[in-house]
């Protein structure tokens, strides 16, 4: 029975605070009684056209919410409530929701589409509700122009929602027709024309086997850029993501496209509206990720066999799309650096040209540098900015051979531009441009290095000196000082920083106390710079290094202290207090890496451990993250001593266990057990209990974040490795858990890239966890309590290999497991290993691999094997 709910809704949006919690308190109440009730109501208020819009729209919110959530196990949860209510109240629901199509306020009808989409998504792929996409189809012949227009909403959003292979074929033909036959240009309403040009953006996973059908293809591509010439400006937008997900989707059916795709993209580009030309611009970055996608997996030409070709689009468009980006370049906006979130033409045409500039290499140099040379000595400041930026976007693509006779010539220049130009836009891209030249044409990787030095000092004394310019320059001098000390973090001693330092290090603590530093992220920069000067110290500077330690230790405590802040206070402290935990943290790397500093660091290790667990009395996860890592690499660098820290850590370790909520906590502590397992070894024993016991309801818990889990059976490793035999009470436990995961991964079908990446990612975690077990074992009595698993870890890695869908960690590690399982248990698994053929074919296979550490462990892997077969 619907309950009267008009009131509590409109309460619940009222502006004085004791009513609005009232009305919520009362919502949830009758949400918990009678769940049933409470959604019928809901349903009932979206489609009364006599209630107060505010009111319909927050039912229909909160019915979709009842349905759905970000989060994996509370949307299960949420499938398996509605899938367990009465079919009587479903069908009165859904009833509802398609009445609303009917009303003549299009929120109540777009609300709607939505929730009817997300029980669609719980229903269908359970068999029910079979008769929903027939009905939807029959309205589109209503007469009614809202109506149609609704139904074209829903469909998307179902598309959307449902996993394509839930629909059938015939069922996906029809919803296609109907969809394209809204867009096409004798439509008649503007908004029946955009829904279906909006459905058919979510129905395009769907059209696999209609975009194989040349007729087929050619009519929906028709349709789709005759949308793109429609006089509203919201059809042409969509009609142009249309066009960018087809590229993405369908990249090997667009060479008979191109030609008009072009027209149509470059007219938009230069004559249409912001919003319409910036997907114009989108499709053509779009078409360079999928070639560098496809270039990279390749590395080389395409040869006919691949199951992708390379169609080389961008190179074939080349002489005049180049010229297309460059003149949006021009349309830059005045307050387009102040502005964090900004995105307009001349950004979107500058990221593709990037983009261009890493799918074609050395041949986009000849037909930018003209552009480049006539614009960057401008009177007006647009054309110096846009030449700065052309030169800035090709960084990354062309060989440095190519590059750097040119930035040879352009560095001093750019040096005096930002020493010099009146202009602050010209100023951020040039130190931009600089932090792109030392990212990608200096440091060990590359041959010969644009930074000598000769040249370091002027540099640095231009790049210091524009740290005291206004937020966003400064910014991306820090950028720029960033990419300049990366290059020298593998050069030991040889590092031309070495004189400045001290001034490095004053001007970065200088910017990181201005007034201004929380505009532009400019703190943050600051202290990202600071922290990769820190990692390219050496001997010579770890003095200076040292001296930085109760500067950075005074300020946290400063945080830690302050008292009585408001909220917004509040937020400035967590943010300052994660990036000087982050700081210590790079300062405790690498000052315990420099033998001769250690010493001296270690004087403050009591102090600094005091103020990290004071740390942990702030809420915010953020700073829990950075004081934990920097806990990780406190232990890391004291070792066995970090023992008399325990007592008082061991509670927020189990803390940072428990957060399921803020699961990327629980997986840095994860991470953390292991950095204590190799320091403390045998002497992380008594806590042993406690953190096998977490790590074992964590498994079993389906609230838990799933990139958590294959860390935790690392951990497993870890710990098996620290305390040796002692792991045997465990074994009884862990290793059905690590049997049962293994099954379930070796057989996981990889449905996509992000899927096949979390399966190897779970299979490398149980193998590691293995071979700590088994390395953990090794010279012990014990060994034989291992015996009985070596069946199932053999038939886990012949498994694997019979499907072929191993990355080279998992290969490398399967690969390490053999060979512990034959160095522990010898000749107790000798003939077993013999018997699995699987194993000797992946041996053989990796020792002729490209890779040498996986031919490494292959080698040490046979060595293993003969010897236990032949013990």
């Amino acid at each position: 029975m619907a309950l009267e709910v008009t009131q509590i809704l409109l309460n619940a949006q009222s502006i004085d605070a004791a009513t609005r919690n009232h009305a919520e308190e009362s919502l949830k109440q009758i949400q918990e009684q009678n769940l049933s009730a409470f959604l019928l109501s809901l349903s009932a208020e979206l489609a009364n056209n006599n209630k107060p819009i505010e009111s319909r729209k927050l039912a229909g919110l909160i019915l979709k919410n009842a349905l759905d959530a970000k989060e994996l196990h509370r949307k299960n949860d949420l499938a398996q409530r509605w899938l367990s209510l009465d079919l009587a109240t479903k069908t009165q629901i859904k009833t509802s929701l398609l009445q609303t199509f009917s009303s003549p306020v299009s929120d109540a009808r777009s609300t709607a589409a939505q929730v009817i989409a997300k029980v669609a998504g719980i229903e269908l792929p359970h068999n029910q509700w079979p008769e929903l996409i027939g009905s939807l189809l029959s309205n589109i012949h209503q007469v009614e122009t809202h109506v149609k227009q609704a139904t074209l909403e829903t469909l998307g959003y179902v598309c959307e929602e449902v996993d394509p292979q839930v629909v059938d074929q015939e069922q996906v033909n029809r919803i296609l027709t109907a969809v394209v036959q809204g867009m096409n240009a004798t439509e008649t309403s503007s908004d029946v024309r955009l829904a279906a040009t909006r459905a058919l953006y979510n129905a395009l996973g769907f059209a696999q086997a209609n975009f194989t059908n040349d007729m087929e293809r050619d009519y929906i591509m028709r349709v789709v850029c005759e949308a793109t010439q429609s006089s509203d400006v919201k059809i042409r937008q969509a009609a142009f993501e249309c066009l960018v997900a087809i590229s993405s989707t369908y990249y090997e059916k667009l060479a008979p496209y191109m030609q008009d795709i072009f027209n149509i993209t470059s007219k938009a580009v230069r004559e249409d509206e912001e919003p319409v030309a910036l997907q114009a611009i989108e499709f053509w970055s779009s078409i360079c990720d999928e070639e560098i996608d496809i270039l990279d997996d390749y590395r080389s030409e395409y040869t006919g066999d691949s199951d992708v070709p390379c169609f080389y689009f961008i190179k074939q468009a080349l002489p005049a799309l180049v010229p297309m980006l460059l003149e949006t370049l021009l349309k830059q906006e005045e307050d387009q650096d102040q502005d964090e979130g900004a995105w307009n033409i001349a950004m979107a045409g500058g990221t593709c040209l990037g983009l261009v500039a890493r799918t074609v290499g050395d041949e986009i140099v000849p037909l930018v540098m003209p552009f480049i040379e006539e614009n960057i000595s401008k009177p007006d400041w647009r054309g110096r900015e846009a030449a700065t930026y052309a030169f800035g976007s090709i960084l990354d693509g062309p060989s440095p051979g190519k590059l750097a006779p040119i930035v040879n010539v352009a560095l001093n220049f750019m040096l005096a531009a930002l020493s010099r130009d009146p202009n602050n836009h010209v100023k951020d891209t040039t130190a931009w441009t600089l932090g792109r030249i030392f990212e990608f044409l200096h440091g060990a990787a590359v041959e010969t290095s644009v930074i000598t030095q000769e040249n370091c000092q002027q540099i640095l004394t231009v790049l210091l000196q524009s740290m005291k310019d206004v937020p966003n320059v400064a910014e991306k001098a820090c950028g720029a000082l960033y990419f300049l000390a990366q290059g020298y973090e593998d050069e030991g001693s040889v590092s031309p920083l070495t004189p400045f330092f001290q001034d490095i290090f004053q001007m970065l603590l200088f910017v990181t106390h201005r007034e201004d530093a929380t505009e532009s992220n400019l703190r943050t920069s600051a202290y990202e710079a600071l922290n990769e000067v820190v990692r390219c110290s050496n001997d010579e500077t770890a003095p200076i290094v040292m001296q930085l330690i109760p500067v950075i230790m005074l300020e946290l405590h400063q945080t830690v202290e302050a008292q009585k802040l408001t909220s917004d206070e509040r937020d400035k402290q967590n943010d300052l207090q994660g990036l000087l935990c982050g700081c210590l943290q790079v300062i405790i790397q690498k000052m315990g890496s420099i033998e001769g500093s250690k010493y001296a660091f270690m004087q403050y290790a009591d102090q600094i451990m005091d103020l990290l667990l004071k740390v942990f009395a702030s809420r915010n996860a953020t700073v829990h993250e950075e004081a934990m890592l920097a806990i990780g690499a406190l232990a890391y660098t004291a070792g066995p001593n970090f023992a008399k820290y325990m007592p008082q850590f061991y509670q927020y370790l189990e803390m940072g266990l428990q957060n399921f909520e803020e699961y990327q906590i629980c997986a840095i502590t994860v991470g953390v057990v292991g950095d204590l397992c190799r320091a403390l070894e045998d002497k992380i024993l008594p806590y042993c209990d406690g953190i096998m016991t977490q790590l074992l309801k964590n498994l079993s818990s389906n609230q838990l974040h799933r990139s958590v889990k294959p860390p935790i059976f690392s951990c497993f490793g870890d710990i098996a490795l620290a305390i040796g035999e002692n792991f045997e009470k465990y074994l009884v436990y862990a290793m059905p858990m690590l049997q049962s995961a293994a099954e379930l991964s070796a057989h996981a079908v990889s449905q996509d890239d992000e899927m096949l990446e979390y399966t190897n990612q779970l299979r490398n975690g149980i193998l590691e966890a293995y071979s700590g077990i088994l390395q953990g074992f090794k010279s012990s009595p014990k060994t034989q309590a291992l015996v009985p698993y070596a069946a199932h870890v053999l038939q886990f890695i012949d498994t694997m290999y019979g499907g072929r869908e191993m990355d080279d960690a998992v290969m490398k590690s399967a690969l390490g497991v053999l060979g512990d399982l034959a160095d522990t248990l010898g000749s107790h698994v000798g003939p077993l290993i013999s018997q699995s053929s699987s194993s000797k074919d992946l041996i053989e296979e990796c020792m002729v691999y490209d890779d040498p550490l996986i031919r490494e462990s292959a080698e040490w892997a046979k060595l293993a094997i003969n010897r236990a077969v032949s013990g």
